[in-house]
This record gives C-alpha cells, structure tokens and sequence, in this order.
C-alpha cells in the first residue's frame, strides 16, 4: 500500500527506531507511547486487519507472539509483565490500517480488561 505509514517504514521510506526485523517481521518504538515501554510489532506483508488475514498468513502472525517474547527478554521486561495489544477496525480503536500489536511495558498498566 503506497500511502500506508508502516509500508514506508518497512521499506525505510521514513525513519523509526528498530528494535527487531527479520525477513517477514519487524518491531520499532511507537513515536506516540502510550507506556514507557511500547513497541509496534507488525508483519511486512501488508494485512490491513486482524479481519483481513488470509489462511498463509496464520504462520506469520502466530510467530509474532514469539518475536514479542523474545523482544521482552532482550529488554527484560519478561518477568515484570506487559501487555499486548491487537486493535481491529474503528470501533476497537484501530488508526493505522495495517495489522499492528501494540507491547506495552514499563509501568504498572491500569486495570485489567477482561
């Protein structure tokens, strides 16, 4: 997608401090935090939402969850705890319209959602 942010993250079109990237994943720090810690972590391949996600993406998106796990062990945040989350559609709060997990830490967050 030509006018999608992340895309032009992706291909370095704009700049954005990495803290993970491998061929299909990338993870940078969000220029708006919302904790001390909060780090996007999104496929490459353009998946506009949660919604939008075809059978050959299951592998990807299920490998984000590792990649979380492994980016709060290199920050140390694993044992303290942080928070993920997935925004979809308008409603549930989704801005930018590439499927993105949002890693929250650094803080105590506030209260539980469920």
């Amino acid at each position: 997608m030509e006018d999608c942010i992340f895309c032009k993250i992706i291909k370095k079109e704009i700049p954005s401090e990495i803290v993970y990237e491998d061929e299909e994943i990338i993870a940078f720090k969000d220029i708006n935090p919302a904790a001390p810690i909060h780090i996007l972590v999104i496929p490459k391949k353009h998946i506009s939402s949660i919604i939008d996600m075809k059978k050959e993406d299951e592998a990807t998106i299920g490998r984000i969850y590792s990649i979380i796990n492994k980016i709060a062990e290199d920050i140390g945040i694993k044992e303290k705890g942080f928070r993920v989350i997935l925004n979809c559609g308008e409603d549930g709060g989704q801005e930018v319209k590439h499927i993105h997990f949002h890693l929250l830490a650094g803080k105590k967050l506030g209260q539980k959602i469920v």
